[in-house]
């Protein structure tokens, strides 16, 4: 089952409290965004991350309309809880030897 954010309160550095739509409450820490780059990068401006705010449509927070994290991924992490299956991540070695070994194959015909 998804669920939506209701609430989010800035705490401090890169912590925001959120809250669901079952009630459950709990503390993300954004920090680790900071490694991903690219639209992340806009994080390293505190302005800009203390600037969130919640999209009803989505259901999570967005920065400036242009970033937004899924709400499954945070719900997972400030409550604790596990991932739904289809967000599980798989290992892309075995994608990757796959794609090579059939790329591979395809050349030699």
């Amino acid at each position: 089952m998804l669920h939506d954010i209701v609430s989010a309160k800035y705490i401090e550095e890169y912590k925001i409290e959120l809250e669901f739509d079952d009630g459950r409450c709990g503390v993300v820490n954004f920090s680790k965004y900071l490694e991903k780059g690219g639209i992340f990068e806009q994080f390293k401006d505190m302005k800009f991350f203390r600037n969130f705010s919640i999209n009803e449509d989505l259901g999570t927070l967005t920065w400036d309309d242009e970033v937004d994290i899924a709400p499954e991924t945070l719900y997972a992490e400030a409550t604790g809880s596990s991932l739904p299956d289809w967000m599980e991540q798989t290992d892309d070695s075995t994608m990757t030897k796959s794609f090579h070994s059939k790329s591979q194959n395809a050349a030699h015909f």
